[in-house]
This record gives structure tokens, C-alpha cells and sequence, in this order.
């Protein structure tokens, strides 16, 4: 059965709606989000909290990432305790996996902020669509988790119009992903120049946790909202 996604408005005091979907840019960088770091290429471990139904598709995006000049992404034990909240890991990207309910959305990227660079990431995937017929496809799985990961390190869609011709990466919005399930090296362009600048500390974590994820993710929080049909952008803070 196919799923009419409906664009989501949270009707709490602590969320906002800030923009609609827009056309695509010269430029596709998520605000001005980066990773603090020292030095190029940096390392961000990715930490893997999902079923084995999903470790190909994250071993191929991440993969596929470390392709970049700038950055090295390395598969990690998960650390996000329940994966329904998919709790944040101060320094790293939690990635998870479960039935997150007929919301209207495929998979969700948000990222935690301190001084203004990217201090926490994680991303949601939802089985309750990719446990059906339409989207229980690898094109549909490999095309969301490359680009829910994509917005972890800053990086924005290519385009938000899901008929325009696909452009060859996970970035693009499309109802056909066959040929969108990778970045393209418009994306690690855009990355390079991301990350152009070195900052004088890092927000990166070098170290394995030793419990569940605690990193708080009320303090700053966008989240992408994604599907076959509206986009919304919804900012949290305090």
C-alpha cells in the first residue's frame, strides 16, 4: 500500500516550524553545522545500534562517506540504550533502527550543538514503512541511510523536489532511488568546503563510552523529516 506522507507540525512549546522544503542550491550545507576538529581527514565513529537487517546498508554509507577528503567514518558497538529514544553519544553518531510509528517519515537525522558546532548526531530509520512492501527494498533502505548519515556531518539536500530527475546521489529527494543510493562528488565538494577551516578544539570523541548514551538532545536539535511527499524542518531548544 502506498503511504501519502503528510507534512508534520509539533504542536509543542518547544518546537518550532522554520521551512518548508526549498528549491535546490548551488550549495547544500545543513545551516552552518559542522564537526569541531583539528585536523583533515578527521575521524567520527558511527555507532551501530540496529538489527542485522540494516548493518550492509550502514557498512556501505559509511564506506561510501570515507570516500571524502575531509572525513573517515568508522562502524562502532551502538551506545544508544533504547533505540526507540535513540539516545545520543556526546562526540559520535548513534544510528538506529525500530517501528517509529505511521508518522510520515522514513528516517531522521538530528544533530546536538555546543558553542555552535556539531557536538552529537544520531539517526532513526523506520521499520514500521520499511517493514512493508513498497519501501522493504535495498535501493529505498541503502538511499535513506546514506542520506540521514550525510546530515550528520552538516550536509543538506541537493534538491526537494521529488519528480525532478534524480541527480545521482542520496542527497536528492526522488519516489525512484535506484540511481540515488550514494553521495556524488558534488557532496564531497560540498564537504571540502564545510570543512575548509581547521577549529582550535574538537567536539569529536576518541574514546569508547562505557554505558548507555546520555547526551542530552533538548539542548539544540534539527531534525529532517523526510518522505514521499512535504518536507518539513522542525527546530528544537530549550
Amino acid at each position: 500500500m502506498r503511504t501519502q506522507f503528510r507534512s508534520m507540525l509539533a504542536l509543542t512549546t518547544t518546537a518550532i516550524l522554520f521551512a518548508l522544503a526549498t528549491p535546490a542550491s548551488a550549495t547544500h550545507s545543513w545551516g552552518s553545522y559542522h564537526w569541531a576538529r583539528t585536523s583533515n581527514p578527521f575521524e567520527l565513529k558511527l555507532g551501530d545500534n540496529l538489527t542485522s537487517a540494516w548493518d550492509s546498508y550502514l557498512a556501505t554509507a559509511s564506506a561510501d562517506w570515507t570516500n571524502s577528503a575531509v572525513l573517515n567514518t568508522t562502524i562502532v558497538a551502538g551506545n544508544a540504550g533504547n533505540v526507540k529514544r535513540c539516545n545520543v553519544t556526546p562526540g559520535r553518531v548513534e544510528v538506529c533502527n525500530s517501528t517509529y510509528g505511521a508518522n510520515g517519515w522514513l528516517g531522521i537525522a538530528g544533530i546536538s550543538l555546543s558553542a555552535g558546532h556539531i557536538a552529537a548526531g544520531y539517526v532513526k530509520l523506520n521499520d514500521t514503512y520499511f517493514n512493508t512492501s513498497t519501501y522493504n527494498t535495498p535501493a529505498w533502505r541503502q538511499m535513506v541511510m546514506c542520506q540521514e548519515i550525510g546530515h550528520t556531518f552538516g550536509l543538506d539536500h541537493q534538491d526537494e523536489n521529488f519528480n525532478n530527475a534524480n541527480l545521482g546521489t542520496c542527497m536528492d529527494y526522488t519516489n525512484l532511488p535506484a540511481s540515488n543510493q550514494h553521495p556524488n562528488q558534488h557532496d564531497y565538494d560540498q564537504l571540502a568546503t564545510i570543512y575548509n577551516h581547521l577549529d582550535s578544539s574538537t567536539t569529536i570523541s576518541s574514546s569508547t563510552p562505557s554505558g548507555p548514551g546520555k547526551g542530552s538532545r533538548s539542548r539544540v536539535v534539527d531534525v529532517d523529516r523526510h518522505g514521499n511527499g512535504t518536507v518539513t524542518w522542525i527546530h528544537w531548544t530549550n
